[in-house]
């Protein structure tokens, strides 16, 4: 069972990964994305969230602080389906239908990364650091 929660856990983390080094290595092109949503200081919001997703993302999958890193990226998930991917101000079909697309993985993930805060609390001994929070779930 180990194997199977390391491997969801390296799953689960690759898209954060990813999308954390577009934020720094895109930063232009992601903050002007960011800029046309309305998000405010767009470069630094992008640059401090692509922080935010790697840094989430290696706590998971390493095991260390995993709730944190689990509500780091819920953290992110949340705001960003609602700020950056409002499908029911779409007018176009197919934006409309990309936007709820995005809102709706956005939301999955969130949902994901909750689970991932339960397993790190209530099995502390399939990481390398015991919860940061010590939730009492089980």
């Amino acid at each position: 069972m180990d194997v199977v929660l390391l491997l969801a856990r390296i799953l689960f983390a690759v898209v954060f990964l990813a999308s954390g080094m577009g934020h720094l290595t895109q930063t232009e092109a992601m903050a002007g994305y960011a800029g046309s949503k309305g998000v405010p200081m767009p470069k630094q919001a992008t640059l401090v969230s692509g922080v935010v997703l790697i840094v989430g993302a290696l706590f998971v999958v390493l095991g260390l602080w995993g709730d944190l890193g689990a509500l780091m990226l819920f953290a992110f998930l949340v705001p960003t389906a609602l700020v950056m991917h409002q499908f029911w101000k779409e007018t176009d079909p197919m934006m409309k239908m990309t936007e709820m697309v995005q809102f709706n993985k956005d939301i999955s993930l969130a949902g994901a990364a909750l689970a991932f805060v339960w397993i790190f609390s209530a099995y502390p001994d399939l990481t390398l650091t015991d919860p940061l929070f010590g939730f009492d779930l089980v």
